[in-house]
């Protein structure tokens, strides 16, 4: 369900406005995705040139792409709090009442990021131009235990949506995240009031966690071919 669009300039330049706010000893919270993938490639460049880091990665590509670019890495459960999260989005609402809604979990990894965001002093999204939405309107990713997902898409259908398990590319049979759930993709249409609908899938037996993030992100660094601009919510 990743998002298409945007140039592989724009999203380095978003990467790369977002590692640029990374302070000397801090702990950061290294999302998932191809523009975050830019974050933590210049992020490991300031390590190596001398910048004291540690950081959280929210999935095994997350974790892979950080060892690669030399970014010591530590848990969740081993520091005392995060300074900054950086993370990218499928959708991003510019404006309006819900400035700052997201939509997340195109990469199935939205349960741990939500965990590393929300922990969070400031989390920053990084996106380009063509994931900036007026109202939300993609499908909401649901993580949810394998024994449950026919219940959950069941009340899903009830709430409104409708919901498709998520197919793996590459093998026969459904993504498995880093959990070892099942993800599914519920379509609402336009979603007029986010935080209404996250209460009501938060609420619901078997779902590990949803991919609406409400009052969560800081800002958004949108990159252009030029440059990168920064929308504060």
């Amino acid at each position: 369900m990743k998002t298409a669009g945007g140039s592989e300039t724009a999203k380095r330049r978003a990467g790369e406005r977002a590692a640029e706010a990374v302070t000397d000893g801090s702990v950061v919270g290294l999302g998932t995705g191809s523009t975050t993938a830019y974050a933590i490639e210049a992020i490991g460049e300031a390590v190596a040139d001398g910048l004291e880091v540690r950081g959280i990665p929210t999935s095994f590509q997350s974790r892979r792409l950080a060892l690669e670019a030399g970014i010591p890495l530590t848990d969740l459960d081993a520091v005392s709090g995060v300074d900054l999260a950086i993370d990218g989005a499928d959708q991003v609402v510019d404006g309006g009442g819900h400035d700052g809604a997201l939509i997340k979990g195109g990469g199935a990894a939205h349960a741990r990021e939500k965990l590393v965001d929300a922990a969070a002093d400031r989390f920053v999204v990084v996106a380009d131009p063509s994931k900036l939405v007026e109202t939300l309107d993609g499908a909401v990713p649901l993580e949810v235990l394998p024994a449950a997902h026919t219940v959950v898409a069941e009340r899903v259908r009830e709430l409104g949506g409708e919901p498709t398990l998520r197919d793996a590319e590459r093998k026969d049979g459904p993504v498995v995240t880093d959990n070892g759930n099942l993800v599914l993709d519920c379509a609402f249409g336009p979603i007029d009031d986010p935080a209404t609908l996250a209460s009501r899938l938060s609420a619901l037996p078997g779902v590990l966690e949803h991919g609406l993030f409400v009052d969560l992100a800081d800002a958004t660094y949108v990159g252009t071919d030029e440059g990168a601009d920064a929308l504060e919510h």
